[in-house]
């Protein structure tokens, strides 16, 4: 069913997965206030066909949703799509491998795609992961600023690993050891920075990283 009018859907998508306009304008390549445009004063008065199709990939919807004529072939496309990938959100906040860093308000500004099936394999839950990035130096030469990591929010009993967590009012990505009862040592790989430790009740455990990704 076509929907009766895509920018009352594209506001109340952005809304739900809490990205704003001027975001997915930048997805898009457009200026800032293109779709704030389209949906508050209607211009322009569709979508182009290549900008609907990003949009209803990102949010994971048909096109027609979009103001696109429904099309059966598009449905059976999306299903494929749904089936093959998972799109990973990637927040709008970073885990800090240096000094700290404030946590600003949690949102979403795009998604990563990976294979559903490799996700699978690798025993994750893409429902469970999000993607943020690494500042600062302390985790080289393990993690290095500006890498994409994935962090897997599914509760587990807690192990020695790399986590992100929420410390001293910072979000951080650090080695964590639990090897002391009521404690949790705090370890940088980058041997500049020195160790330390928390009570266990002063860290919120956010998630274990468990993929990076970033440029050579």
């Amino acid at each position: 069913m076509v929907t009766a009018d895509p920018r009352t859907r594209l506001h109340d998508l952005a809304r739900s997965r809490g990205v704003s306009l001027a975001q997915l304008s930048a997805l898009l390549g457009r200026n800032s206030t293109y779709l704030q445009q389209f949906v508050r004063k209607g211009s322009p008065r569709k979508l182009e066909e290549t900008d609907r199709r990003t949009l209803a990939r990102f949010f994971a919807v048909e096109e027609s949703e979009l103001g696109a004529p429904e099309d059966i072939s598009s449905k059976a496309e999306l299903s494929a799509e749904r089936e093959l990938w998972a799109d990973i959100p990637r927040l709008a906040l970073g885990a800090s491998a240096g000094p700290g860093a404030f946590v600003p308000a949690e949102e979403t500004v795009g998604s990563l795609r990976f294979p559903l099936r490799w996700l699978r394999e690798q025993g994750l839950d893409p429902a469970m992961l999000s993607a943020i990035l690494v500042t600062g130096d302390s985790m080289e030469a393990t993690l290095r600023d500006g890498d994409e990591i994935f962090v897997d929010h599914t509760p587990r009993p807690l192990r020695n690993g790399i986590y992100v967590v929420h410390v001293d009012g910072a979000l951080l990505v650090k080695r964590l050891d639990f090897g002391r009862p009521g404690m949790i040592a705090l370890i940088s790989d980058n041997d500049f920075y020195p160790r330390f430790e928390r009570p266990a009740e002063d860290v919120q455990v956010i998630g274990r990283v468990v993929w990076k990704g970033g440029r050579l």
